[in-house]
């Protein structure tokens, strides 16, 4: 029998409804988060973005904390740059002190990391005992016994006086003064050793082994594995170790104070000297500024050779590229 219409209405399917998807809202800031990390807002603000943009203003001021501030625009630079001897001599021994103190500490930093990766026992012991320097770097009582170490009675000159070497004052002679604070900076190599030494365990053994069955010595895995394995690692300990090189003033405050002949006079201890000595705040917040500058392109310059020494796994498709 034929249904009726009456019947067949009530039997066909309902439509399902369809829900109606919430807007989503504007502005949803998790109130919470921001008032856990208040705190580092607010030291960010007051101690860092605050004094760094006021510091900027008085680099085109002729403040001298004696007498109030008087904008002087670009005076400052253009006396840096064309009348100052001094800033092209702290300039020339800090990017000395540079080129000299980074590759030598990463290269021992590298070194060293190589003989500690190895299943030894009291291994920990011999690690923390290589990395303990770099806990007291930069203060001034490890500057201090660096400069009794290498003074005319040191304990240096002591040494090589028992195989007949004369001694000297490595601290007081305008050739060796430097190489003192050099030494001393690749001395404290234990931050990098220990990176490194982190980038070494993640290299896998698989393929030192396929290489040593293909007849690769140990100098063949060290520059065709191990090197580009290590790489993002090396990058990384180059980058921060030019930075903190620009920055040196410790040791050469402490040890030398600008050593014999200025030969030691380093930007940072000429930046001071004008901040803190002649009280010309808004000269040394220009030179601060440069010193920045100098930084960033260095900086820049390191990450722009990168893309041609620097190995990364997720990037193997596009170096074939290249």
């Amino acid at each position: 029998m034929k249904s009726s219409p009456a019947v067949a209405a009530t039997d066909a399917p309902k439509p399902i409804a369809k829900k109606r998807r919430a807007k989503p809202k504007k502005w949803n800031a998790p109130v919470a988060g921001y008032l856990f990390i208040s705190p580092w807002l607010l030291g960010f603000i007051g101690l860092t973005a605050y004094p760094l943009f006021l510091s900027l203003y008085y680099s085109f001021t002729d403040y001298t904390l004696m007498e109030p501030i008087n904008w002087v625009g670009t005076r400052n630079y253009e006396l840096i740059f064309t009348a100052d001897s001094k800033f092209v001599n702290s300039v020339k021994v800090t990017f000395l002190y540079v080129l000299a103190s980074v590759p030598l500490k990463l290269i021992a930093a590298l070194l060293v990391a190589m003989i500690l990766n190895k299943a030894v026992r009291g291994i920990g012991l011999y690690r923390t005992a290589i990395y303990f320097p770099s806990l007291i770097g930069g203060s001034i009582a490890v500057s201090l016994l660096w400069r009794n170490i290498f003074g005319v009675d040191g304990i240096f000159n002591k040494i090589i006086a028992v195989f007949g070497i004369e001694g000297k004052g490595w601290i007081t002679s305008p050739d060796t003064a430097l190489s003192t604070l050099v030494l001393l900076t690749v001395w404290q190599f234990g931050s990098s050793m220990v990176i490194f030494l982190a980038g070494l365990k993640q290299i896998p053994n698989d393929l030192y082994e396929a290489s040593a069955v293909d007849g690769a010595g140990r100098f063949r895995q060290f520059f065709n594995i191990t090197l580009p394995m290590l790489s993002p690692v090396l990058y990384f300990n180059l980058i921060m170790g030019v930075i903190n090189a620009f920055q040196m003033f410790t040791s050469a405050f402490v040890i030398t104070n600008g050593g014999p002949m200025n030969s030691t006079y380093v930007y940072a201890l000429y930046l001071y000297e004008r901040a803190f000595s002649r009280y010309q705040l808004g000269y040394s917040s220009a030179l601060a500024w440069i010193m920045l500058a100098m930084i960033v392109v260095a900086t820049l310059i390191i990450a722009g050779s990168s893309k041609y020494w620097v190995f990364y796994e997720t990037e193997t498709e596009g170096r074939k590229g290249r």
